[in-house]
């Protein structure tokens, strides 16, 4: 994830990101960014579709911690269960207690989660975070 500006470790799909690489060759399976802040932002992207797509074709709205991750690492390709408990954690809710990704601190925490757990660490400043976060919900 660091290595591609990529700490959600988005997969390459058809969608053509902001910030994107014009160069994906150093990656077979995740996207390559020009630098984190786009990265940040696409995470933040994708957690905010969750809670505006979604809720039209599941039985709830994705906005709890559990439904977020189970979305984000499903559990045929994660163990959810200790994503979800470092998550809550780190975010500092339950994870069934709703959670609003519009608000910027919730989305700010969320996303260095996230980070934290896809990468084993976070090394970015929270004004980095802030900003990515920022672009997304602008």
């Amino acid at each position: 994830g660091e290595r591609n500006n990529n700490p959600g470790n988005i997969e390459r799909t058809r969608t053509q990101w902001k910030g994107m690489s014009p160069d994906q060759s150093g990656d077979s399976r995740f996207i390559v960014f020009t630098s984190a802040v786009w990265g940040i932002r696409a995470l933040a992207k994708v957690l905010l579709t969750y809670s505006r797509v979604y809720p039209q074709d599941t039985p709830q709205d994705i906005d709890t911690v559990r439904e977020v991750i189970n979305r984000w690492a499903p559990p045929n390709e994660n163990d959810t269960g200790a994503y979800v408990k470092n998550v809550c954690k780190r975010v500092g809710v339950g994870p069934d207690e709703a959670i609003d990704v519009t608000d910027e601190g919730v989305m700010s925490n969320l996303v260095k989660a996230i980070i934290a757990h896809e990468n084993g660490r976070c090394v970015y400043e929270d004004e980095l975070i802030e900003d990515g976060v920022r672009r997304a919900l602008a």
